[in-house]
Formats: structure tokens, C-alpha cells, sequence
């Protein structure tokens, strides 16, 4: 096979967008991908409708260790607004936005739709799709070993591939995600061959997971679910989410859980003690179950709780309360109703684990994004190496944020390695 200008490995989110952006300005680009079909993420995402962007973007409630300066650049570097247009025009997958949720899907609700036409975009614009190739490594070449009349002053990459013969390029662009969900084909390989390198990967940790509790909590309640808000702290770890809330038979899942589940994780081994959950059953504060509460001729405590919440959860929460479902409002003593509001508005939720990354949307930690160039994505350690998507130190909350990072980053990523191999 004739070497390549640009080598992109990994066809996920990141590394297409890449692919095609390289491809995009005129240079010879190969996307490499281990997996017989590549973009497996792109296509469970949404359950199965992909979820492809927010509607709107909150930067503050992306996660990282790395200064968060360099997150916001690299976030800025491709606006919402002109990442829809992208896919609506040029990519032809036109988006519809779910109101109450504030995502964006295509509208043929179809993720393997998105799949198949970013990768018909790719070829279109000349990208060479390698499927079932495992990349076993990739480094700078030894100048002695240039070839005349490339990459001249630059330093050329060796890719080593499984039983195939090493390539040779000007740019490597290295898309491979991190650790989540491993039957997509993630692995954490490159971010092991990145930090031989010389690059600083910071701890890799489960995010965007579900949580679970040993024995089940609140077990007869699976399958109950409400929107709720999540706050949770583990020292200086801390985060709060406000969303759906589902009961399983192992714990608890739905996006408010996710989106808190890494301070939680992290809790097990960077803190002292488990991360403290408290959770807001409705949003009502504490004055509005005050009013909630009043006495209301013969109705009962467990009755005013059902008006606002599920039964099942309602009868569960009294029973924590340590409170008599039947008893009427008007013979509810105060110590009883200030101990009931408290676990409404400020309850601790229980758990001791998480379902780790076999259920994880993301990985966080990695490679810090202080050592990457947050306009091309070009590694600060070695020239023609770029690096993107979730191999990064950054991950978003659920609702189309992580695509939106692997959109910026990857297109950042193409155009900087076509610049390098120009």
C-alpha cells in the first residue's frame, strides 16, 4: 500500500471527523479501525437514535483535571451552530431537536444512519477506510529514515500494524477513545502507547456509569422512575445534576445518576470515604413541602406524598422517615414533618458501587490537555502527532457533549495533521 499523508487511527466519532477533515483540504489520508464495521459507539448511542449534539451548550459542566482554559478553546473552536450546519449540509443527516430533553438526534432517529453517511462522506472526500487493521504501535521515525522529498524539516511516523507491513506518514492522528464499553473495541491502547511517549495521562476512571448498592436498597422499586436533582461530594470532587432518575434491581441509572456517577467513582480511590449522595425527590424546596404538608381535612400523609411523587417512592421515603404512611396531615407532629421534608429535599441516597466500564459512556482522565495544541490538537512533545476525542482529559454530561467534544477536537485534529503534511 502506498504510504499515506495523514494516518487517523480509529473509527469512532473523533477519528471520522477527522479522516474527513484531512481528507477535506487535499491530503492523502488513512483512517485504520480494529473493528470489522468501526463507529460501534456512534451507533448504541441514543439507544440506537444517537443523540448526535445538545441543543445548547453549558461549557461549565464539562469535567477535567487540566486547565480549564484549554478546554474552552478547544470547545470554541467549532460553535454549535456551525457543527449542525456541517451535518445538516454537508454530511446531508438533518437534525431535529427533542424539546424536552434538549438533545438534537437526526431527524431518521437512526444512529446507524449517522454512521454510514459521515463514513460515505469520508470516502467521498478520499479518505481510504482500512477496516480489521490493529495498530500494535506508532512512533517517530529515525531521520536517517526519511524518504526523499517528504516531510521536509518535519519528522515522519512509523504506524506498526498487525501482520501487515509498517506505514509511513507525514501527521499520525490518534482517535483510539479510552475505556469504556470495551465490546466496541475500546481498549485504552493508544493511550498506553501515548504515555511511552512521553505524554502525561492522568488516572483513567469510569464515567457517566450507573451506580449500585450491596445489598439493593431500594430494590422493589425498579423500574420507578422521576426526574430528581443529584448532589454529589467527595472532598474537593463535587458535582450536581438535575434529570431522570431510574431504579434497577442492582441501583440506580437515568442521566442525573450518570452525570454524578464519576465523583462517586472517583471516591473508591482518591478519597478518604465514599462519596455522599443527597438527593431532591421533586423540585420542591423545603417551604413548598411546608405548604404540601398543611392539614387537609382527613388526608393522609402518604396521600399528599403521592400527589407528588411516585407511590412506590412515596411509601419508601416514609418508611425512611420513619413516618406513618396513614397518619393524617392534621396529627403530623412537627419533629415528624421536619425530619420527612429533610429526607424530600436533602435525602442520602445509598451506594457502594458502580457498573464500572462495561456500562460506562465514557472514560475520564487522560492525556492532559495541557501538552496538546488547542487550535490544531497537536501534541507539545512530538510533531505530526495529534490526538482527540475521548482520549483526552475531558468529558461532558450526558445529552450530546461528548460528541460534541469528539466533533471539535477531531476536525481540529484533521486540519492541523493536513497542515503538517503540507
Amino acid at each position: 500500500m502506498k504510504d499515506p499523508r495523514v494516518v487517523v487511527i480509529g473509527a469512532g466519532a473523533a477519528g471520522t471527523m477527522a479522516a474527513i477533515c484531512a481528507a477535506s483540504t487535499g491530503a492523502e489520508t488513512l483512517l485504520l479501525e480494529r473493528t470489522k464495521d468501526g463507529g460501534r459507539k456512534i451507533l448504541i448511542s441514543g439507544g440506537g437514535r444517537c443523540n448526535i449534539l445538545p441543543a445548547r451548550v453549558d461549557e461549565s459542566r464539562f469535567v477535567t483535571d487540566s486547565p480549564p482554559h484549554l478546554l474552552r478553546r478547544m470547545i470554541r473552536s467549532w460553535p454549535l451552530r456551525e457543527q449542525i450546519a456541517f451535518f445538516e449540509e454537508e454530511a446531508g443527516i438533518p437534525l431535529v431537536e427533542e424539546p424536552e430533553t434538549a438533545k438534537l438526534f437526526p431527524v431518521s432517529q437512526s444512529a446507524r444512519d449517522v454512521r454510514d453517511r459521515l463514513f460515505a462522506l469520508a470516502r467521498r472526500r478520499g479518505v481510504i477506510l482500512l477496516m480489521n487493521t490493529v495498530v500494535t504501535g506508532f512512533a517517530p521515525c529515525d531521520p536517517a529514515h526519511y524518504r526523499e522529498g517528504r516531510a521536509a524539516g518535519g519528522v515522519r511516523w512509523r504506524v506498526d500494524c498487525h501482520g501487515t507491513p509498517a506505514l509511513h506518514a507525514d501527521a499520525v492522528i490518534v482517535a483510539t477513545g479510552g475505556l469504556s464499553v470495551p465490546k466496541t473495541g475500546s481498549d485504552g491502547g493508544g493511550l498506553r502507547i501515548t504515555q511511552t511517549l512521553g505524554h502525561t495521562v492522568r488516572p483513567t476512571y469510569a464515567a457517566l456509569t450507573p451506580l449500585t448498592g450491596s445489598p439493593a436498597p431500594f430494590a422493589e422499586l425498579a423500574g420507578v422512575s422521576l426526574p430528581v436533582t443529584l448532589t454529589a461530594r467527595a472532598g474537593a470532587i463535587a458535582a450536581t445534576a438535575t434529570g431522570g432518575f431510574l431504579f434497577t434491581h442492582g441501583g440506580y441509572s437515568g442521566p442525573a445518576v450518570l452525570d454524578v456517577s464519576h465523583v462517586a467513582v472517583r471516591s473508591r480511590t482518591e478519597t478518604d470515604s465514599p462519596a455522599r449522595i443527597a438527593v431532591r425527590w421533586a423540585q420542591l424546596s423545603d417551604k413548598d413541602w411546608e405548604s404540601v404538608l398543611q392539614p387537609r381535612g382527613s388526608k393522609s400523609v402518604l396521600g399528599a406524598l403521592s400527589a407528588e411523587l411516585p407511590n412506590r417512592l412515596a411509601e419508601a421515603l416514609l418508611q425512611i422517615a420513619d413516618v406513618e404512611p396513614r397518619r393524617t396531615l392534621a396529627n403530623l407532629s412537627r419533629n415528624e414533618r421536619l425530619r420527612l421534608i429533610e429526607t424530600l429535599v436533602r435525602g442520602v441516597l445509598p451506594w457502594t458501587g458502580d457498573e464500572g466500564y462495561k456500562k460506562a459512556e465514557v472514560t475520564g482522565g487522560g492525556v492532559s490537555l495541557s501538552e496538546i495544541d488547542p487550535k490544531t490538537m497537536e501534541s507539545k512533545r512530538h510533531k505530526g502527532l495529534f490526538l482527540c476525542g475521548e482520549m483526552l482529559d475531558a468529558f461532558g454530561p450526558i445529552g450530546g457533549y461528548n460528541f460534541l467534544w469528539a466533533w471539535a477536537t477531531g476536525r481540529a485534529a484533521g486540519r492541523g495533521a493536513a497542515q503538517v503534511a503540507r
